[in-house]
């Protein structure tokens, strides 16, 4: 993955006061030999505890708008609080704790069911959520850069989202799988959470791991037969999309 703290290249992560894994995915090169665009989309955990230094660097990064993948409650609690920013809700219930919850109160769970629980909430974004994500993409062709994407904690349904997006954008997958990792640097997990689950399983649900993202290309592969017609036939991006996806946030 190519370092992004070379000469005249922005902060890939800012380290704001009230959220975590701020990230931008621009400076990424492309199998054309593109590259992403710098401070076109970023990547976050929810913006409703940013403090008002954090308020005033995201407006000074020009973020208009955001597309928020949290469910009902989810928003509820935590509003965005930067007035400028339009939120675009593209909700996928979240549901791993509810069924940890089931598990643990059948006296099942283990770290390793955790893991795989994980995993199935990922198959799912492809199984039950496509249209989430097939509407964030028509956002992206019509909204104006810089804007933000994120749910609660900005790993998983955001992880696979960023995904997604520097596929569709032609980025290689090593890199595509290094950046979905950084999220292990940058997350800062909420200690106040899910406390009457067990520390590891805690664990495996408060990070990122290389089996989540790829349960979702899997079921990708089971459901579509590839990215690429996924892509095509469950996000519409067509050959005319793709370009103008291209055209927009990518620079020689």
């Amino acid at each position: 993955m190519q370092d992004s703290s070379l000469r005249d290249s922005p902060a890939r992560h800012l380290a704001l006061q009230g959220a975590s894994n701020f990230r931008d995915l621009g400076g990424y090169r492309t199998s054309d030999g593109r590259t992403t665009r710098w401070r076109h989309i970023f990547r976050s955990n929810h913006l409703g505890q940013l403090t008002a230094a954090d308020v005033e660097i995201v407006r000074a990064l020009g973020v208009r708008s955001a597309f928020d993948f949290r469910g009902v409650e989810e928003r509820a609690s935590g509003v965005c609080v930067v007035n400028e920013i339009t939120v675009h809700s593209l909700p996928i219930e979240p549901s791993v704790v509810a069924a940890l919850r089931t598990e643990l109160a059948q006296g099942t769970l283990t770290a390793s069911v955790a893991l795989e629980l994980m995993r199935e909430s990922y198959r799912n974004y492809v199984r039950h959520h496509t249209s989430s994500f097939r509407s964030l993409f028509g956002h992206l062709l019509e909204d104006r850069a810089p804007l933000v994407i994120h749910c609660t904690a900005g790993k998983d349904r955001t992880g696979f989202a960023s995904a997604l997006i520097l596929h569709a954008l032609g980025v290689p997958d090593d890199v595509i799988a290094e950046d979905y990792l950084l999220t292990n640097q940058h997350y800062k997990r909420d200690a106040t959470a899910a406390t009457e689950l067990p520390e590891d399983v805690r664990s495996a649900i408060g990070s990122v791991e290389a089996s989540y993202l790829a349960a979702a290309f899997e079921a990708v592969g089971e459901e579509y037969g590839d990215i690429e017609t996924y892509l095509r036939d469950g996000l519409s991006l067509g050959t005319a999309e793709r370009a103008a996806l291209k055209a927009r946030y990518l620079q020689s």
